[in-house]
Formats: C-alpha cells, sequence, structure tokens
C-alpha cells in the first residue's frame, strides 16, 4: 500500500481551516442517533485538529436526498456530536457558500461546526470540479476519516484531496493499517472466514481470495451452492443452483493457487425457518428433500477452529448460518469465540468487517476481543474484492 500522509504529518494548525470528512451517516429514529458508533470513530480526530487550535468543519452525506431535504438535515446529528465530543459544536445550514463563511467568521481557534449535508448538493455525488471548488474554498486542509465513504468517488470523499494537503484520519489510518496488516503484507498462514447468503454478492471477493489466502472458510447459504456444486443434494435450503459452475470455477481457481477451501461436512438442519424450530445435525449427505440447512455443525466448527489455530491471520466478512434465529447462531458464536481466545493469546492477528459481520459478532460478545472491527459495509466489501478504493487512492498521492 503506498505511503499516505497522518495528521501527525500536519503543519501548525492553530488558526487554520481544517475540512474533515467524516461519516455521520448513522441511524436515526424520532429525531435521535440510534447508534452513535461512528460518531464515537470521530472523536479521536476532530478532538486532535481541535486540540491543535485548528476551525474544524466536519463534512458528511447523510441518507439519499434529491436535492434539499429536511429529514435528511445533519442538524440533529451535530447536537449528537456535541454530546459525544463533550464539546460546543457549531452548525451551518449548507456546506458552501456564505452559510460556511459565516460559521468559519464566528469559529474561535479549537471550535468545531458541522456543514449540512453535502448530498443536497447534485454535485457531490458528480464529484463536480465546480462543487469541489466550492467545498474547498473555505478550507486550508483536507482530512479523509471516512473509509466507510471511501469507495464512492464524490466531491468530499475524493475531489477535494486533489485540491486541498490531504491527510488520513485517526479512523482511515487505523482501517488502513489494519487492511494492510490483514492482506497486504500479512503474516502466514491466512484464513478468510466468508459467509452470508449468497454466493452471487461475494463472487469476486472470494474470487480474490483464493489468490491470497491460505485457508478459506465458507459458511451460511452461500456454502450450500458449493456443495451443490460438488453434487450434495441440500434439500430446501437456500442455494443458487444456477451459480454451481462459478462455484466449481473458485475451487479450481483456489486448487491451483493452493489454498484450501473449507465447506462443512456437517450442517444443522431444520423444516422450517423460526426461533427454536425443530432441528438436528445431519451430514451432509443426509439432508432430506423437505430440510433446511441453516448452520454449519459441531464437527466442521471443530474443524475450523483446529485450522485457526494453525493461522497467524484472519479476515472474517459474514456469518455462517443464520446467526439471528436460535439455534442457528452456534456456529458462528463458537467460531468468533475461538477466533477471539487466540487473538487475545496473541496468536492471530483479527479484522472483520461488514454489517452482517458486526452484528454477528457483537452477539458472539467478542467486538473488543478482535484485532479490528471496521465499520465499513460496502468499502469493507470492496477492499475484499482487490478492489482501488478512490478516497484512499486520492490520499495516496499526496
Amino acid at each position: 500500500m503506498a505511503n499516505f500522509c497522518t495528521i501527525d504529518d500536519m503543519p501548525a494548525l492553530q488558526g487554520k481551516v481544517v475540512l474533515v470528512r467524516a461519516d455521520l451517516n448513522v441511524p436515526m429514529a424520532d429525531g435521535r442517533v440510534g447508534d452513535d458508533t461512528r460518531l464515537r470513530a470521530a472523536v479521536p480526530t476532530i478532538s486532535a485538529l481541535a486540540d491543535a487550535g485548528a476551525k474544524v468543519l466536519v463534512l458528511s452525506h447523510f441518507g439519499r436526498p434529491k436535492g434539499r431535504d429536511e429529514k435528511n438535515s445533519l442538524k440533529p446529528i451535530s447536537l449528537a456530536l456535541a454530546s459525544v465530543l463533550g464539546r460546543p459544536v457549531a452548525f451551518a445550514d449548507d456546506c458552501v457558500g456564505q452559510p460556511v463563511t459565516d460559521v468559519v467568521r464566528a469559529l474561535p481557534a479549537g471550535g468545531i461546526a458541522v456543514l449540512e449535508n453535502t448530498r443536497f448538493h447534485a454535485g457531490e455525488e458528480a464529484n463536480d470540479p465546480a462543487f469541489v471548488a466550492a467545498l474547498a474554498a473555505a478550507g486550508d486542509f483536507y482530512v479523509n476519516d471516512a473509509f466507510s465513504a471511501a469507495h464512492r468517488a464524490h466531491a468530499s470523499t475524493e475531489g477535494l484531496a486533489h485540491v486541498l494537503p490531504a491527510f488520513a484520519g485517526r479512523t482511515m489510518e487505523a482501517e488502513l493499517k489494519a487492511l494492510q496488516a490483514a492482506l497486504g503484507t500479512p503474516k502466514r498462514p491466512v484464513a478468510a472466514v466468508v459467509g452470508g447468503a449468497k454466493v452471487s454478492s461475494k463472487i469476486d471477493v472470494l474470487t480474490h481470495l483464493v489468490e491470497k489466502v491460505d485457508h478459506l472458510m465458507i459458511g451460511g447459504g452461500m456454502a450450500n451452492t458449493f456443495l451443490a456444486a460438488r453434487g450434495i443434494d441440500v434439500g430446501k435450503s437456500l442455494c443458487e443452483h444456477e451459480l454451481k459452475d462459478t462455484a466449481l470455477d473458485i475451487m479450481a481457481r483456489a486448487e491451483k493457487a493452493g489454498c484450501t477451501i473449507h465447506l462443512p461436512y456437517d450442517v444443522v438442519v431444520a423444516r422450517e425457518f423460526k426461533a427454536h424450530a425443530a432441528s438436528r445435525i445431519a451430514n451432509i449427505h443426509d439432508i432430506q428433500a423437505d430440510e433446511m440447512v441453516l448452520d454449519i455443525g459441531p464437527a466442521a466448527v471443530e474443524a475450523l477452529a483446529d485450522a485457526l489455530k494453525t493461522c497467524a491471520t484472519c479476515v472474517w466478512n459474514g456469518p455462517l448460518g443464520a446467526f439471528e434465529i436460535a439455534p442457528f447462531d452456534a456456529a458462528t458464536v463458537a467460531l468468533a469465540r475461538t477466533a477471539a481466545a487466540l487473538t487475545q493469546g496473541g496468536s492471530l492477528l483479527t479484522v472483520a468487517g461488514g454489517g452482517d459481520t458486526v452484528a454477528a459478532l457483537a452477539h458472539a460478545g467478542v467486538t473488543k476481543d478482535f484485532s479490528f472491527i471496521s465499520t465499513a459495509g460496502g468499502a469493507f466489501l470492496e477492499w475484499m474484492e482487490g478492489k482501488a478504493l478512490p478516497g484512499v487512492v486520492a490520499l495516496q498521492q499526496g
């Protein structure tokens, strides 16, 4: 990974204006923030810049408005950010023009303001040079702290890095260092745990990973597609039968690359998908026509755990079963706890990401025990696909 400058490389900031691209796109209910994880992630960068005497202007999108839409205003989120920061936060009712000029003039050195939703302007998603220039007009420096939006080449995530001196914030820096350690220059052997419902959503991930890792552990609904490709009758399980050839191709690529693909040889099956439905552990060759696979079995989990114990690095994306409903959470919880214990014991570096993944690891109670858990969804997935992320590439040009 090319070098990038961090906020530790910035010159004296007293009285300077720093545009910080954060991710304030948080879940809201009844005007209140439902989960402040992303707000807390922004605190180290904003606080460090403010403590250095900068005037900090926070940029973010929120939702998918088409033009100005007060339902998507960042104003209520600016109040929540102030609470998390423990500092006053001003608000500008636009992200360009006179409202920004006015808020900058009123801010003391070390002051913080949130600017209104960048997506109120069509120029944001179009990465329009005129809009980039309008955003940049207020600032002396640009800091990108929104890895979760780095897969988008938008004005506030990519364009600004070309017109102002650009730096990575603390969250961005932590993400990039973790990803570099996980797949860039990892300690081997490397394992990847990939779960989730559909192969179709992760074809590029799987194709990329077989060239990068030593062990590819496949779970969730997508394991059914691989089993079916091997001639296993998976009953009425979720399965993309039309992707059997794709699964066979991925397995052939893995064999050529020296990557071991791990598929379950025992599974948990049920006739209905509901909490505490009658279920049984079955050998994969003993799945009945009216049964569906909803988790991988205990013998398969034990085999995966044994393989993990031989590894130095693990990348995790997606649950191994229908973890939202007991008892189909057992495999995900068991393997996550094994990975966490190995991490805490110092023998395994663990990096995880993706929406379902974060929820599954929280359910297993291990979020504090992994080396790094990314808050990014789409950006983490695109990184696992081996794609260049525009917001990251722009920082590397500095």
